[in-house]
């Protein structure tokens, strides 16, 4: 592998040669919605096993398997009533469901971390679409961004992250969503919201006509649990309406017209999702601790503040 991954667009070559790839056991970084990905086949050991060493990810941690169709699920997984109706309205999109494991699914042991239960998602990135319809196999997934580390949404940050830990990267431009996607899993056939993420809680329970349950066993059974995750190299500070000397301020709305970065001017959610881990690369990049003012937790601010919150977490 060169110093540097190769740099693929998202034309039907570089599909092709992204899926060549893949079908070879290497490492390809891809597109979605929500962030990039580290992809590599999900039923190959040596390929699951790259993704574990080039991210530099804790075996206990599962991946989130990504698939080009609902029938792909169906093979893998029993899904309960709740979850094919919450995969009715939000696949393909922003939205990993965990549901308990088919005999003969075929998937490498370490994607699971030996759970009995596997993480899927359908994702809604054409550039991903297409790639994972040329691949024609399930790809385990998770960010292409060393473990606990901002996760990336833009090609560069990839390239920034891993180098030639990954042998190419398919370019389809900025994600737009911004936040990785909302994880629920089942207690009993009933849904149990295990992460936030790119669609709100609300959304979920106005899909199924009821509450979401909390996870509260403090296991790590979905991606994206860890106490400490997301996190810039600088310390952070959260909740800030004032600045300490020397500090990156990340503001929010108009009254953060003194911030050097800002997550959203206007207080637009959807802007600050979009924008995060982007502007946490950039004030990382100063090298100076950073302060971020107060996000509402309402809607997309509920997973703003989740990765925010695991961001400032003490790292171990």
């Amino acid at each position: 592998m060169s110093e540097m991954p190769e740099i693929l667009r998202p034309t039907a070559e570089g599909i092709t040669r992204a899926a060549g790839l893949l079908a070879a056991g290497e490492l390809v970084a891809m597109p979605t919605e929500t962030v990039y990905g580290l992809a590599g086949d999900a039923r190959d050991p040596a390929a699951v096993a790259r993704i574990f060493a080039a991210k530099g990810r804790p075996a206990h941690n599962p991946l989130i398997v990504h698939l080009a169709g609902v029938e792909g699920a169906r093979t893998l997984t029993d899904l309960p009533e709740e979850a094919k109706a919450l995969a009715r309205s939000f696949w393909p999109g922003p939205l990993t469901l965990v549901a308990p494991l088919r005999a003969g699914h075929g998937l490498a042991p370490a994607v699971t971390a030996g759970l009995p239960t596997v993480a899927l998602r359908l994702p809604a990135h054409p550039v991903a679409r297409a790639l994972l319809a040329a691949f024609g196999g399930p790809v385990a997934a998770p960010s292409a961004n060393p473990s606990g580390r901002i996760s990336p949404t833009t090609a560069a940050h990839v390239v920034a992250g891993l180098g030639d830990r990954v042998a190419a990267v398919l370019d389809g431009g900025a994600c737009a969503v911004g936040l990785e996607s909302t994880i629920v899993g089942f207690d009993a056939g009933r849904a149990v919201l295990l992460r936030e993420g790119g669609i709100s809680r609300e959304a979920l329970e106005a899909a199924l006509g009821s509450a979401l349950a909390r996870d509260a066993s403090g296991k790590v059974t979905a991606p994206g649990q860890l106490a400490s995750h997301y996190a810039p190299r600088a310390a952070l500070r959260l909740g800030v309406r004032a600045p300490a000397p020397g500090e990156v301020w990340i503001g929010f709305g108009p009254d953060c017209a003194g911030a050097e970065l800002t997550l959203s001017a206007a207080g637009d959610l959807e802007e600050a999702a979009a924008r995060l881990f982007a502007v946490l690369h950039e004030a990382d990049r100063m090298g100076r601790p950073i302060a971020v003012a107060p996000v509402p937790v309402a809607g997309l601010g509920a997973a703003i503040n989740d990765r925010l919150r695991r961001a400032a977490a003490p790292r171990g």
